[in-house]
Parts: C-alpha cells; structure tokens; sequence
C-alpha cells in the first residue's frame, strides 16, 4: 500500500486525487509554481513542493522537478491527472527507472496509443472498428490526392502527433486538398515537431461517442459505458453527458465489449477511453486517450464508483473492486465545463475572484479549485470549474443542472455560464439532438462577435 503520493498536476484536478488518497488514508503532495502558492490544491495537499516559475514548461512539465519533489517527500508513486505529462512515454519511463510507481498505464501503451496511425492499426487488429483512411502517413501531396480520390471526399486530413483540434483540415473536394495538406503538415510541424499527416473519410453529422474502459494490467478489462461530448467547440469539448442520449443498451453492450476486451489483450492497466465518431448506427474510432479523462464525473456519477480510487488500486497490484456485472447504469449525468473566457469570442479572462459560491443539493457536484479572493493566473488553461448533475433521466439532470447553473456565483472574472444557460433553453439540446457540428453552427448564428 502506498504511504505516499505525488500529484503531477494542479487546479481542480490536483484536489480531486487529493480527495481520494485521502478516503484512503494516504498522504499527498502538492506540487506548484510560484505562480500557485496560494492555490487551493496547495493548501489541501499533506505536504507541498515548489517546482519552478509560472510557466508550464518550467515547472508543470519539468520531470527533473517533479522526480526531485518525490525523493525530497519520499512519494512512491505520481499521479498526473490530465494534460501536462499524464500521456509523456519518456516521463513514465523515467518514473519508473527511478523506483517509483506511475498511477496509470504503461510507457509503451501511451506511446502506442500516442501516435494516431499506430494506435489506429493497432485497434484494427484488435477488432476496433476504424474510420475509412490512408494505410499509415501520407508523404506528399500526389499520395494525399491518390487517398482522397480512393475513400471519397470529403476527408480530414491530421497530424500524427496531433491533439486539441490542430493539425486539423477538412478538404471538402479535390480542389481544397492541397490548401488542407500543406496546413495540416505545417501546424503538425510547429505545434508538435512532427509533420506526419494520415487522411480519414470525414463524417457529416457524427457524434463523438467514448467508452470508459478499465484494466488491472494482467489481462481483465471492463467498460463502463459511453459519454457523449458532441458539443464541441473547436474540437473543445463543453458539455458531456452519460449515457448517451443515441445509443441503445444492445449497442452500448456489442462496443464496450469490444473495447472491454481489446484493452484485455494488451493487459493495459487503469483507465482509458477509446474515442468514435458515430453516425449511423456505426461506430468509428478515433483516438484512445490512456488517461483519466476531464468528463470522468459523470461516468463516476450513474455507476457509482471512484475512478482514481481504482486508479490507485490496481497501481499497487490490488485487483479491480468491480466487474463487469457490478456495473449497472443508474440514471443520467451531465457535465458543463465552467471556464474564465469572455463571450462571445472566448477570450481567456484571467483575473481575482471577488465572490465565490458553489451550487449544491441533491445530485450536485462542483469539481473546482475557486474561492473568494483567489486570483486564476494567466498562464494556463481556462477551465475553472466542472459543475456535474445526476438526475433519475436526462430530464431531471437537465432540469437540475439549470437550477445549479442558477445558484453558482464567480464574480470578478467573465465565465461560459451565460452559454450553458442560453444552450439549456434550445430545443435540440433538450432532446439531445446534435451531432460534433451543431455548436459551431449555432454560436454562428447566436454569439457572432
């Protein structure tokens, strides 16, 4: 059993590994810029570590002050929540040479996994159903016309090692492909070192659909249902709900077991999502993201379970607390992530909080590391807050989540409330009736600058 562990991360995330270790009787680590001292996971941690200045690259992404703030506090093992280096191969492998145990899946799995082309064959071996596309990268333009030509337009092009929606281009027809090539390759270039493009037939009207899956890393795996996060901003996901409001239980139960079982045979350890567009009763993967995800909430919310507790678990070599039929959806959750950016355009909008009140009551949950008189530093990123509901149907989540929107006060800075309350109110939304396109389209319509 661990006595002690360090968390890679900070904000809202940083305090809800703090929560579980603590349920579980371990001591924490906080660590932090200079730039969040007085950051409220600082202040809920066991113990603290300063690890450089405000920049990330400093101090958040910095791996010798991470493994130096572990043997300074004798932490056996680091948990690194989401972004920064929770999907860094190099970073696990250092960890581990060092003696310490990584809270989460293998090197060679997040590098596997990492690189879309090889993470996209590897789950076509696995019986994952894919996205039409290239075999691999595609090395020049004539290939890329070539490819287009075979799978039909219109087609994505993306960078291999790309992420958060760049490296991204949608060629429409064949006149756009050499536009939608060159840029894909060059913001693969200058966002991730690396110009790799493979092209994917492009879908009109998918959802983007996850399945949480779980593995104790000897070969048994479960899945615990789908999200929905088809509205999206930018490729941003904003608001994510469970289950999904498209998917059939006898649907629900064919993918998860597949993914269940895909990730059995690579005895992957802790939790993942395998990410798909869906669109007409199929289901296309995408990406796997071999971390715990900032939509993990609301999975958590209709099972009943504590995702970083089993994290932790099965670090130490514990088994899984749950099985496959342990896990009964009970209900509906919703998700909305509450960030400090300016409407319409949504401009970052850091700044001191004057008043800070979170909602509450049955079915409430606020993921957030706010409090009067904090000030949200300007040097990452601008989610504040996840105000989570769960609600006997998606009706009642619906209904809660307008009422906790209501209640949640953060003055002094500029939020995204003003949109969930304006979403809650459109007809589509209430049935649940979009797909990956339909946010664009109606803040086009509703918040042109």
């Amino acid at each position: 059993m661990f006595d002690k562990i360090l968390i890679a991360n900070r904000g809202e995330i940083a305090l809800r590994v703090i929560r579980a270790a603590r349920e579980m009787g371990i001591a924490s680590v906080a660590v932090h810029s200079t730039a969040d001292a007085d950051a409220m996971h600082v202040r809920m941690a066991d113990e603290s570590v300063c690890i450089g200045p405000p920049q990330g690259t400093s101090s958040y992404l910095s791996i010798p002050a991470i493994i130096s703030a572990c043997e300074i506090t004798g932490a056996q093992a680091i948990h690194p929540g989401y972004g920064f280096l929770s999907e860094n191969a190099n970073f696990v492998q250092i960890v581990e040479d060092h003696d310490l145990t990584f809270i989460g899946p293998t090197a060679q799995h997040i590098r596997t996994m990492g690189d879309k082309i090889t993470a996209k064959d590897t789950m076509k071996e696995l019986g994952v159903p894919c996205v039409p596309g290239s075999d691999g990268g595609v090395p020049d333009l004539e290939t890329a016309k070539k490819v287009g030509e075979e799978i039909g337009y219109p087609v994505i092009i993306k960078a291999t090692a790309g992420g958060g929606g760049k490296g991204m281009k949608v060629a429409q027809t064949a006149d756009d492909m050499e536009m939608a090539f060159r840029t894909a390759r060059a913001e693969g270039k200058s966002n991730f070192g690396n110009d790799e493009v493979y092209i994917e037939k492009y879908l009109t009207t998918p959802r983007h659909i996850e399945i949480q899956v779980f593995g104790d890393g000897k070969g048994k795996a479960v899945h615990l249902g789908e999200r929905d996060c088809s509205l999206q901003r930018r490729h941003q996901k904003v608001f994510e709900e469970a289950p999904g409001p498209s998917i059939s239980a006898e649907e629900r139960a064919k993918i998860g077991k597949v993914c269940a079982d895909a990730v059995a045979k690579i005895d992957y350890i802790g939790a993942g999502t395998i990410e798909f567009l869906y669109e007409n009763g199929e289901f296309y993967f995408i990406e796997m993201n071999t971390r715990l995800q900032v939509e993990h909430p609301v999975t958590e919310a209709i099972f009943g379970v504590d995702l970083v507790r089993e994290q932790i678990r099965v670090a130490e070599g514990l088994p899984m607390s749950f099985g496959q039929d342990d896990l009964v959806i009970n209900g509906h959750a919703i998700e909305v992530r509450i960030n400090a950016e300016k409407l319409p355009n949504f401009a970052p909008c850091p700044g001191k909080i004057t008043q800070y009140h979170a909602p509450g009551g049955l079915g409430v949950r606020m993921d957030s590391a706010l409090y009067d008189g904090y000030s949200i530093p300007p040097y990452y990123d601008s989610l504040i807050g996840k105000l989570i509901v769960h609600g006997r149907d998606r009706n009642e989540a619906i209904a809660r989540l307008s009422r906790a929107l209501g209640e949640l006060i953060v003055d002094g800075v500029d939020t995204t409330v003003p949109l969930f309350d304006a979403l809650l109110a459109e007809p589509d939304v209430q049935t649940g009736n979009y797909n990956i396109h339909w946010l664009e389209r109606w803040l086009d319509d509703n918040m042109a600058s």
